[in-house]
């Protein structure tokens, strides 16, 4: 499903300058004079596509709702005016997340897994949100007024460079030496960082967590790394120093009033998720979740990552046992009653799986996991007739996501649409940055479509768009 398509990439690390500059400006906005917001928008959305299709990621619905609801969340508290955001997250279980000019939130699996605690997790983005807030990217062009648009596009791309650095071993590859020399460059100065963590840890109690968590996870992370060669990427991007880690404090201790959230019971649920997703086999997970249960049984995420692994490895009726015992005190919950779909599906049990989704869809109609936990029973069932409705469903609610885009050109060939099949390829290969391969199976489709003039001409259409699209981005790199 992934596919790699270097060429612009490698342009924009070709053209990066040797040295930066990156210094604040002086009090109002004239950094919009070097690269406007929109011109940021539109690098933002033409590099992320082109780093989805260059880098695995994580494809776990669960997982992405609930990303996107915590920065949501956060942004509500920022600064942030353009809150147009889009996500990716990043098949790493290194420690990193990045926030890239246009609204773009990186974030590697492997951040749910070193912070501990959700305040942890939501220090980090609301750091990010600020680097974002305060436009640094497009501060640090100003201080080079020489500098334009494709100085601004060198830079992104060596922020991709060090998201793909823990996520894939052929981007590393592709983007060798330059891409670290750019990332380099990119590095954040003392002062946007002494700023985004002010900043962040304003809008970090803002929106309701417990701001000791920031200098909480800086001083446990310099502890765990510090005589480590080759630390995270997040720590290279985002050095931790004594003096770093006591003024985030005794900031932090400004804001604290008895309240603000330290963690969740949902937030490990998805930890547990993940640990499983990293561990190497089902029986090192297995081991680990009945070694944490044994320690304390009325750990519930244990017993969670116990039912997923059990389910995994085929052991169902164990697995159910557990899973009746979350169930018993959290009856209504989406990700208990998700993980007895999966259950269910392991039975060969369809309609009874079916049955549970509907049940949740009644109160939660729009909900992302609970639809494509729908998406997936109709496919079990072979009803591409329902499958189809449903990921048309999702398509309005997600209709940038090229995972669902794949799903769609799934569903259509099942149906034998095969006009629509290429023109959802070609949607799916435009959200990964390959437009060569949408604009040739847009070719295909208009060909099938010959004897239908205004499909055919709606196909022309798109098809111009996606070449101009294209044009576009190689101009901005130019």
């Amino acid at each position: 499903m992934r596919f790699f398509r270097p060429a612009l990439l490698v342009l924009a690390c070709v053209i990066a300058q040797p040295t930066f500059a990156f210094n604040l400006p002086s009090l109002g906005d004239s950094s919009s004079s070097i690269i406007s917001p929109e011109q940021e928008h539109q690098l933002g959305r033409a590099w992320l596509s082109i780093l989805r299709g260059q880098v695995r990621q994580l494809e776990d619905p669960l997982l992405k709702d609930y990303v996107e609801s915590s920065v949501y969340r956060i942004a509500e508290s920022s600064q942030l005016t353009d809150r147009r955001l889009e996500f990716i997250i990043l098949a790493s279980p290194e420690l990193n997340a990045f926030a890239a000019p246009g609204g773009i939130i990186g974030v590697n699996g492997g951040l749910l897994l070193h912070a501990q605690t959700e305040a942890e997790y939501a220090s980090v983005i609301a750091h990010e949100l600020a680097h974002l807030s305060q436009r640094h990217y497009a501060r640090g062009l100003e201080a080079q007024k020489r500098m334009q648009v494709p100085f601004m596009a060198a830079m992104l791309a060596g922020v991709i460079a060090a998201a793909a650095g823990g996520g894939d071993v052929g981007m590393a590859a592709i983007l060798s030496t330059q891409a670290a020399a750019i990332q380099e460059q990119r590095r954040f100065s003392r002062q946007n960082e002494q700023e985004a963590d002010r900043i962040g840890l304003l809008n970090l109690h803002k929106a309701g967590f417990d701001p000791r968590a920031m200098p909480t996870l800086f001083e446990r992370l310099m502890r765990q790394y510090r005589f480590d060669s080759m630390p995270p990427e997040f720590l290279l991007t985002h050095p931790v120093s004594e003096s770093r880690i006591a003024d985030t404090r005794n900031r932090a201790e400004q804001y604290v009033n008895g309240e603000g959230i330290l963690d969740s019971l949902y937030y490990q649920l998805i930890r547990a998720r993940l640990q499983l997703t990293f561990e190497g086999t089902s029986g090192l997970a297995l081991k680990r979740f009945r070694n944490q249960l044994e320690q304390d049984p009325k750990l519930d995420p244990a017993r969670y990552g116990l039912v997923l692994a059990l389910t995994r490895s085929s052991q169902l009726d164990e697995a159910q046992t557990h899973l009746d015992q979350l169930l018993t005190k959290k009856p209504d919950s989406i990700i208990y009653n998700l993980a007895a779909v999966d259950l269910e599906i392991s039975r060969s049990q369809f309609k009874q799986a079916n049955a549970r989704v509907d049940k949740l869809l009644q109160r939660h109609p729009t909900n992302f996991p609970l639809l494509s936990a729908k998406y997936e029973v109709q496919l079990k069932q072979k009803d591409i007739a329902g499958a189809e409705k449903t990921i048309n469903q999702l398509l309005k609610q997600r209709p940038n996501d090229p995972d669902i885009w794949f799903e769609v050109a799934e569903i259509r060939g099942l149906a034998n649409d095969i006009i629509g099949l290429h023109e959802a390829r070609a949607e799916f290969f435009s959200r990964v940055g390959d437009y060569t391969q949408a604009i040739e199976q847009l070719d295909y489709a208009r060909r099938r479509a010959s004897n239908n003039f205004p499909r055919a001409a709606r196909i022309d259409a798109r098809q111009q768009t996606l070449i101009n699209e294209e044009q576009a981005i190689k101009k901005m790199l130019n």
